[in-house]
């Protein structure tokens, strides 16, 4: 299966990602990878390969310390690369903040519509957040957010219940947004499998994304 993600959403993944590894060094240079991975929520191993990529390109330097651990430090061109970086995402989050409160105000006023009264979100992100904003203009409720980051036993996202399936969501729900961005069109799969696809809506902003990936699988 492609991935859902288009080059640019690839590219902005990978600036924030980038970013809050610079900006956790910055900030601890004794944090973990176990720490930076929880907070940008993400796998450790990815978080190791962004330190690597950032020691090639000089951004960071490690230094081993007792007990088998290590400190990062920022470089001068760190320090640089972290300003830079903090420009563009700004620039690029402003952009991408207008067209998915635009898609999920359009979705959610769908679900009014249709009487629907409660819902769960899938995935855990900004669109997430989002949503939970967009949700204060609709006479709706989010009851849950469904993510399998909730293995890893972490309970709440933004003081909604986080759970791994909709089996452990425990209030009765109409409906499901999908707000996951990395993998929309995995999310949604799974969504309609347990729910059907009369229950499962989709922002306007991922929904592209899924349509694109649909059709590249197709001609794969």
């Amino acid at each position: 299966m492609a991935s859902s993600e288009t080059p640019d959403e690839h590219q902005q993944a990978s600036t924030r990602i980038t970013l809050g590894v610079l900006n956790a060094v910055d900030g601890d240079r004794a944090v973990t990878q176990r720490r930076i991975a929880a907070d940008l929520g993400i796998a450790v191993g990815l978080v190791n390969a962004y330190l690597k990529r950032c020691v090639n390109k000089g951004l960071i330097k490690v230094q081993q310390v007792p007990k088998r651990r290590y400190a990062y430090y920022l470089t001068p061109k760190g320090f640089a690369e972290k300003s830079r970086l903090t420009a563009t995402y700004l620039r690029d989050s402003l952009d991408f903040f207008r067209q998915a409160r635009s898609s999920c105000d359009e979705a959610l006023g769908m679900a009014a519509a249709r009487g629907w009264k409660s819902l769960v979100l899938i995935g855990r992100s900004d669109m997430a957040e989002i949503a939970l904003v967009c949700t204060l203009h609709h006479p709706l409720r989010i009851v849950a957010l469904v993510d399998d980051s909730a293995d890893s036993g972490e309970g709440t996202f933004a003081s909604l219940p986080l759970v791994a399936n909709f089996s452990a969501v425990t209030e009765p729900f109409d409906g499901a947004l999908i707000t996951h961005i990395v993998d929309a069109q995995t999310a949604h799969d799974v969504a309609v499998a347990e729910l059907g696809a009369a229950r499962v809506l989709v922002p306007d902003i991922l929904a592209q994304a899924i349509a694109a990936a649909k059709q590249s699988d197709g001609e794969a």
